[in-house]
């Protein structure tokens, strides 16, 4: 497994670690995701959304993703882009989400 791929997955289990405070899922099986880059540099940047745009952890919640990531030791700094385009909707959820919450 490369370098790269292997920061990736501890990525992902960072963001696992962080939960919705309305939906007692995390954000990565939640869909709240898009996308996640990691530059060479260690540089990682982080494309996410909300459940919806006028969801009440618009502020803190990008910033607690940032901070758990850049608390992992090779990062050297998180760009958080919050988007709304697409809108979150349940497709986005992982079958293992909506499983959880009886959606399936």
């Amino acid at each position: 497994m490369s370098q790269d791929h292997f920061l990736e997955n501890r990525i992902v289990s960072v963001l696992k670690s962080i939960y919705d405070p309305e939906i007692p899922v995390d954000i990565y099986e939640l869909g709240l995701i898009y996308d996640i880059q990691v530059s060479r540099e260690k540089e990682v940047k982080i494309v996410m959304t909300l459940t919806t745009p006028n969801c009440p952890v618009v502020e803190s919640l990008p910033m607690e993703v940032k901070n758990k990531i850049e608390s992992l030791k090779e990062i050297k700094n998180v760009d958080v882009v919050l988007t709304f385009d697409p809108p979150w909707s349940r497709e986005f959820m992982s079958e293992e989400a909506r499983l959880e919450l009886g959606l399936l």
